[in-house]
């Protein structure tokens, strides 16, 4: 029944090095494709590289890669590295990420973020054909940049979008989008801006989810979740958008007035359970095939933290990620 089914790496609490045996057992449990995020964890890509030898059958994506932390003649050359080793495995995610990463942590400046994924994205398309640029974009100019070893089979790149323009363009000029912080029910809004894309065109969104019934625990962890990224305004613009507006103004109120904790206590319950899935796991995969229904080719599972999960106790993640793996597969 599902194409490609994910999961985001790497596991919290779970030591880089000790991810071997774990990855190497997903595709035998069903699961397609394994992703990265890029925050201030581990970077996007080493995490893949080593993946793509630990585990051969899985497919690997960046969710994603900022383009504003890396040149864009490194982040042609790590691309076309990965692509390389994981021949036609490797699906190149790029997005704009957000103030905070771009300028409080890695001192670039943030500006005109549309303009400057844009770029980057016909950039990279060129670059990784193993074309000459030779460019004067509007947002940088790159001069007589060629990869050396560009990658026999360039990788597809998608964008993280989320709201009309962006979304336009990754449908216009992208091989996929990837979508984060959505509903389920949020997707035939998202899809519609999708209108006329190429055939292949595949829609990735990265879902969080927390296999456990302990409702309180899981709402209070949404709950600090979506007060740490709904805040951002990119994040904020896209919920006001997609019609939560007034449901979470009094977060933003309080947040804006320095009140962190009366911010993430006017959450209401039904934005959590709509962005958070919880429930045995079990439940949570029925959930998550409720975006694959509303037209996700690719869900790709966030797994946080629960008690459980946290006792370390032997065989609980093992048995978790078997739990939520989807009932079969039609590759």
């Amino acid at each position: 029944m599902y194409a490609r089914w994910g999961l985001t790496i790497p596991l919290t609490g779970v030591p880089l090095r000790a991810h071997a045996p774990l990855l190497a057992a997903l595709a035998d449990a069903g699961y397609t494709d394994v992703w990265t995020s890029e925050v201030a964890g581990t970077d996007a890509f080493t995490p893949l590289a080593l993946a793509s030898t630990w585990a051969p059958a899985l497919r690997l994506g960046t969710a994603i890669a900022p383009v504003f932390t890396r040149g864009p003649g490194l982040l042609a050359m790590t691309a076309a590295a990965l692509a390389e080793v994981a021949p036609d495995r490797f699906r190149l995610g790029i997005g704009a990420s957000s103030p905070v990463v771009v300028e409080d942590w890695n001192t670039q400046s943030f500006v005109d973020p549309f303009g400057r994924t844009r770029d980057t994205l016909r950039f990279l398309k060129r670059a990784l054909a193993g074309e000459m640029v030779d460019e004067q974009y509007p947002t940088f100019t790159v001069r007589r940049f060629k990869l050396e070893r560009p990658p026999a089979s360039p990788p597809p790149i998608l964008l993280a979008a989320l709201r009309s323009r962006m979304l336009r363009l990754a449908a216009a000029e992208a091989d996929g989008v990837i979508l984060n912080w959505l509903a389920a029910s949020d997707l035939p809004r998202v899809r519609a801006e999708l209108e006329g894309a190429k055939d292949g065109f595949e829609t990735v969104a990265r879902i969080f989810v927390c296999p456990t019934d302990d409702q309180r625990y899981a709402r209070e962890l949404g709950r600090r979740m979506i007060a740490g990224y709904l805040t951002v305004p990119a994040y904020a613009a896209f919920h006001r958008w997609l019609g939560r507006g007034e449901l979470l103004e009094p977060m933003w109120r309080a947040w804006e007035a320095g009140d962190r904790r009366a911010a993430t206590a006017a959450i209401p319950d039904e934005v959590v359970d709509a962005l958070v899935l919880y429930g045995s796991p079990q439940v949570c995969r029925q959930k998550i095939e409720e975006y694959v229904r509303q037209g996700v080719q690719t869900p790709v599972i966030a797994l946080l933290p629960t008690p459980a999960l946290a006792s370390g106790e032997g065989g609980v993640l093992e048995t978790v990620l078997l739990d939520l793996a989807p009932p079969y597969t039609e590759v």
